[in-house]
Order: structure tokens, then sequence, then C-alpha cells
């Protein structure tokens, strides 16, 4: 069966939809009165704007209280725009700030609800080389890992009901290499915001990696040093 991908490309065509769908690209839920101002869209632009991304299914709304808040429509679409990311040119840069931002994105960042950019590639290149995770089939976790993982905390029972895999290769469209998703990516994720080891950038959607985190990520997780201070 074809597709129409033009449903789609319709939804992808405006450079304000673009800046909406990088601003959820965290697996944030953001109000519709921050997202037209990232956009630099007035209010009722915003709400054409966010209704043509509902109706191609790229997000969601749900109301509280007074205000409408949108998020990615799920991990499946989160994906699907990374994915996507590797046939985009990046959005220009005509600011400090925004140079800024865009270096704390390629260091460390959430795709959706796991980790990303070179802290997630060298997070799953560390898991690989300790036998955490086998390459054969694209990513998988091996007793091994699962064993370690839940010696260190991580609640591996968690999403276990869904039907989403527990291990998948996600392509990171910054180092174009692969970095772990699926509910395991999500739950180290989940561990390490909780642990205090990345912490939210002050702008953006980056992370930073805390002097706590460097020492964990180091020691107990194998990550490289060098590969952490560039982080």
């Amino acid at each position: 069966m074809s597709k129409d991908f033009s449903v789609i490309g319709h939804a992808l065509s405006a450079p304000a939809r673009s800046v909406v769908l990088n601003a959820l690209m965290d697996g944030s839920s953001r109000p519709a009165s921050e997202l037209a101002a990232a956009a630099r869209v007035s209010p009722s632009t915003a709400s054409g704007h966010l209704a043509i991304l509902c109706d191609a299914g790229l997000i969601v709304g749900t109301v509280r209280g007074r205000q409408r808040f949108y998020r990615i429509a799920g991990p499946t679409i989160a994906a699907a725009l990374e994915q996507l990311g590797h046939l985009c040119p990046s959005a220009p840069v005509v600011s400090y700030r925004q140079s800024r931002q865009a270096e704390d994105l390629a260091q460390a960042r959430l795709c959706y609800d796991h980790l990303a950019g070179r802290l997630g590639v060298a997070l799953t290149d560390a898991m690989v080389r300790a036998g955490w995770l086998c390459e054969e089939r694209g990513l998988q976790a091996t007793d091994l890992g699962l064993n370690r993982l839940g010696d260190i905390g991580l609640d591996l029972a968690a999403g276990a009901s869904s039907r989403r895999p527990l291990c998948r290769a996600c392509p990171d469209w910054t180092e174009r290499r692969p970095h772990l998703a699926g509910r395991l990516g999500a739950v180290l994720a989940s561990h390490a915001l909780a642990a205090g080891w990345v912490l939210p950038a002050r702008r953006g959607r980056g992370l930073a990696v805390s002097a706590a985190g460097r020492d964990a990520l180091e020691k107990h997780w194998g990550v490289d040093g060098d590969t952490l201070a560039s982080v």
C-alpha cells in the first residue's frame, strides 16, 4: 500500500512548526503561549500551526486549567522525527545564544525520553564495551547488563507492560551514530536526571553533566573521561 507523504510534508513545511517540534523533542509538555513565543508568532497564528501538527498526528494537546499544553504524540513519532533530522539542514544560527544552544544539544540532550548527543552515544558505546549491550541485532541487553543495571538501581520493570521494546538503536542526528532508546533508554535517562548526573541547561533543551555525574559515569559505567570533559 502506498503512503501519502504530503500530509506530513505539509505539517513540516512551515519554519514556525519546525520550531515547535524542536522545542518538544525533549519529551516535555509546553503551553501554547510558550510555543508561540519560541516560534515568534502571535497566539492566534500559533493556534493554527498547532492544529495542523495535531491533525497530522505529530503532537497532542491536553487542557490543564485555562491553558492547553502540547507534547510529541509518542516515542514512535519522536524516533521518526529524530531520524528525519538526518535529512534536514541545521537551522541557521544568527546569534551567539543560538550557537551556544546548538553546541549544548550536540553535547547532551534528551531525545524525547532518552539520552542523546555525545553523552548518549558515549554511554551506549561504554555499555557495549562492558558487554551490557550487544550490537549483533541492533542493540540488545545482555543478561550481564540487566544484572549490573539492576544492581546500580535502575527500575527495569518500569513500563514492562507496554508494547515498547526494551532496547532500540536510535540514530543520533548530531553524532551520526546510534544511541540507546526503548524502555531501557528511558529508564536510564530518568535515573540520570533523578540522581543529578545530568542537569537541564539554563536555556534550550540541552543537558549538562554534573561533577557527580562525571564521577559516576567514568568510574562505574566506563564512559571515557576525555569524552565527558567535552560534555
